[in-house]
């Protein structure tokens, strides 16, 4: 996992080691930076200590039960972790302050990626890519707006 600043004068290694990590996002107040392993389909909550900075230390989320793979990451409004969940074909919804996740099942094995959009931000759109199709639907919470979009 790396650091960049936008312009490109700097990059540099956060996070090592990590296996095949992919889905990255901050919590509401950006003090905890999410990041999906795929392969293992793990997903860690770092707290953020300066910019570009995690903690060392690391705290692992409850996924769903099953055999599945992490892909690509949203985070709603609420604060929980939405993440597209490959094999099992869908989003996972991960509350970062424990307690069992939701799933939401999309008719694609090969779940890859999620983000919210629309005027409120309450449109998911969901990439399936085994069938080559980008999905929109409404969404039961909004979406967090990114970070950082317009600052």
């Amino acid at each position: 996992m790396f650091y960049a600043h936008s312009d490109g004068s700097l990059i540099r290694e956060a996070i090592f080691p990590m296996e095949g990590p992919n889905g990255i996002g901050l919590s509401r107040d950006e003090t905890e930076l999410y990041v999906a392993e795929t392969v293992p389909g793990r997903l860690w909550a770092y707290k953020v200590v300066a910019p570009g900075q995690v903690s060392a230390e690391r705290r692992l989320l409850q996924g769903i039960s099953g055999f599945y793979m992490y892909d690509s990451l949203a985070v709603d409004a609420a604060g929980n972790v939405c993440v597209a969940t490959l094999i099992n074909g869908g989003i996972s919804i991960v509350p970062p302050s424990g307690g069992p996740p939701q799933f939401v099942p999309v008719a694609d094995p090969l779940t890859t990626n999620i983000c919210f959009g629309g005027t409120s931000l309450s449109t998911a759109y969901v990439t399936a890519s085994s069938i080559g199709e980008l999905l929109a639907c409404d969404w039961e919470r909004p979406g967090l707006p990114l970070n950082f979009l317009n600052r």
